[in-house]
This record gives structure tokens, sequence and C-alpha cells, in this order.
């Protein structure tokens, strides 16, 4: 099988569908077609534990979520709370991530770790 055909297959669905689904279905369609895992990775680009789960699901006859393509990553704990968080800490003297880790888990009962805390810190100071 030609890569270049595969490639080329594969940028003409991405006018319709995201590219990750126009791999995801090729690759579908290539292990329908009998061919070994570690040439689909090859032909269409997707990582080998992508096409095991891929076929895994195809050989289960799993395939409703098939087509479903992911939110992108996780949603912070923090996120609806951040602002009140930022004032607490401006308000009171807290001397550790700890401390303010704490704070948040006494205030609302959210359970985050100091690195977590850090992270919040840095991203606050760097977009304002």
């Amino acid at each position: 099988m030609d890569k270049t055909i595969i490639q080329r297959v594969i940028e003409f669905l991405q006018l319709f569908i995201p590219k990750t689904l126009s791999k995801r279905i090729i690759s579908m369609v290539l292990i329908a077609a009998g061919v070994p895992n570690n040439r689909v990775t090859e032909l269409t680009g997707l990582c080998d534990r992508s096409v095991r789960t891929l076929r895994k699901a195809l050989e289960c006859g799993e395939i409703s979520g098939l087509f479903n393509i992911g939110g992108g990553g996780r949603r912070s704990k923090l996120k609806d709370v951040e602002k009140a968080i930022i004032d607490e800490i401006n308000q009171n003297n807290y001397h550790s991530y700890q401390h303010i880790a704490d704070m948040v888990y006494e205030k609302y009962k959210i359970k985050v770790s100091p690195y977590s805390i850090r992270r919040l810190l840095k991203k606050t100071e760097s977009s304002g």
C-alpha cells in the first residue's frame, strides 16, 4: 500500500471532518482490510496505542464511540473559584503553597496539591 495515496485520502477527508477523525476512519478501513497495526501506524500517523484501541473496539463491535473526538484535556478543579482564591491570597498572609491548598480545601472543599496552587499563581501572574 502506498503511503502517498493514504495521505492524500486523509487530506481530502480533512476538507469535511477534523484531521484526527480522518486518520481514525482510514485506520479503521485498513484494520478491516487486515493490515497489521505497525503498518496502519506508519500509513496514517496514528500512534500505536490508538491503533490497538481501534482494532480492539472493531473486534468487539463497540464502534459507537469511535467517531467522537475528545475535548482536549481536563478541566481545572479551580476554574470556578480562581478569582476568589486569588482575592483570598491577596487579603491574607500565606507562607507556602501547602497553606494555600489547605485554605482552598477548608473554604471550597476542593482538594488540590501545592503544585496545582503554584501553577494557578504562575498562570494568574503571567496573565495580569
